[in-house]
């Protein structure tokens, strides 16, 4: 079973991370008691496990460019910490998470029963908090003359079934993009007839500009970071997706946005997550509450998502003007 910390876990955290300069500088102080030098290695101790060593963190790798924009942020606030970053596709990560090779994982889904019970067998309970909302972009090539498409669309054509013969290229078939459509339609095995692996979402780019009888799918993280410098990003278009899905769904067509995704109006959107299954106090501890702190989440809604926690505003008040 998978355990969550709440809501004061992590504010205690986020305390004890902004804290930690000034208890490390007062601990320098002898104490009128004789204990000084115990407090001193006290404080240390607890900053060494969570501000300083290197952390092993598996990443879908659909939100890899956000994940790298929050590294440069966190490794100049803490140069005594390293973070090595595995990114692969979702199945990939978790095997990653699985086999020790990381111990904190940032992931479009929490892990189902039988992958939790590892960590359950070892008594190691995670700790679970949402980072950011991201989407799933569908394009086609501009020449083509569809500029919208249904969720049915999609979830037919993994089937076996379609009326407009198109090819349905996706990143990786073990990716979160992957499998999060084929969750949505409920399909136990995807036919081949219809659909394609690209290679990653480059490739998936590369496919639908050359070709108006593609449409691809990618993690709209991974789109903004790429078609800025796309050569052929002229011949690039996002279908606007019908919204059936959910409490907020209308049946209107959206492309994603910050705002659609927030508003809950684009239908392909979902939660990542970071997965602390360190079973200490250690790094893990400091960069999940980075991610979901006030300047991790910033960096979020910064990238274009929806960050799991709106950052508060500052204001700053004049007495003369």
């Amino acid at each position: 079973m998978v355990v969550r910390t709440n809501i004061k876990q992590l504010l205690y955290i986020v305390f004890l991370l902004g804290m930690l300069p000034l208890m490390f500088a007062c601990s320098r102080k002898k104490n009128t008691d004789g204990n000084s030098q115990d407090s001193v290695s006290q404080t240390k101790a607890a900053r060494e496990d969570i501000l300083v060593g290197t952390l092993y963190v598996a990443i879908d790798e659909s939100v890899y460019p956000l994940l790298k924009e929050q590294e440069e942020v966190f490794l100049s606030a803490y140069p005594n910490a390293k973070l090595q970053f595995i990114a692969k596709p979702e199945l990939f990560a978790i095997r990653e998470l699985l086999a020790d090779k990381a111990g904190v994982a940032v992931l479009a889904r929490e892990l189902n029963e039988t992958e939790a019970a590892y960590f359950d067998k070892r008594s190691i309970s995670p700790r679970v908090f949402p980072v950011c909302t991201d989407g799933i972009v569908v394009i086609n090539n501009t020449k083509a003359a569809d500029t919208s498409v249904t969720m049915e669309y999609l979830t037919e054509a993994m089937r076996g079934v379609s009326t407009d013969r198109k090819k349905i290229v996706f990143d990786n078939i073990n990716s979160s993009t992957f499998r999060h459509l084929q969750e949505i339609g409920k399909i136990e095995k995807v036919a081949s007839n219809f659909v394609e692996a690209g290679n990653g979402a480059a490739g998936v780019l590369q496919a639908v500009a050359s070709s108006t009888e593609k449409v691809g799918v990618l993690g709209y993280n991974q789109y903004l970071d790429l078609i800025a410098t796309f050569p052929d990003k002229n011949n690039i278009r996002i279908l606007s997706v019908q919204n059936t899905q959910g409490e907020q769904a209308d049946r209107k067509f959206y492309k994603p946005s910050q705002s659609t995704l927030a508003a809950g109006q684009y239908p392909l959107r979902r939660t990542f997550y970071v997965l602390n299954y360190q079973p200490n106090m250690g790094l893990g501890i400091g960069f999940s509450a980075f991610l979901t702190g006030d300047r991790g989440q910033r960096i979020v809604l910064r990238s274009g998502l929806v960050p799991a926690t709106m950052p508060g505003r500052e204001i700053i008040v004049r007495d003369n003007i």
